[in-house]
């Protein structure tokens, strides 16, 4: 049997104000670090069109080639070099009040549709 990709969603809350110094961290720094994990396929940000309203300010998406591979990828020396990084970058105040993962969530593949 194939295996099938397996996503892990992370809703994001950021104070307007921070949101230039997290998107340039996440990109340059962040992203390419959590990528060197060869079963995560691919990574995709998106920022809420519901300015205002109660949902977090950005929607992540990694995909992994498996649930196997996201298991694996949960106790990796990527994920935890990312982490490493992340405190190294930010404060715990500054990850309090600046930023903050509002809920995160694992998904695995039921169905899909393409033109």
């Amino acid at each position: 049997m194939d295996a099938k990709p397996f996503v892990n969603v992370v809703g994001l809350q950021c104070l307007p104000e921070s949101e230039e110094r997290l998107c340039s961290w996440y990109d340059d720094i962040h992203a390419p670090l959590l990528m060197k994990f060869k079963g995560l396929k691919k990574i995709t940000r998106y920022k809420t069109a519901n300015e205002g309203e109660e949902y977090p300010t950005y929607l992540m998406i990694s995909e992994f080639e498996s649930r196997e591979a996201f298991e694996l990828y949960e106790a990796s020396p990527e994920l935890a070099a990312a982490r490493d990084e992340m405190r190294e970058s930010w404060t715990a105040e500054e990850l309090k009040v600046q930023w903050q993962v509002q809920w995160r969530a694992q998904y695995e593949f039921a169905a899909d549709w393409k033109r």
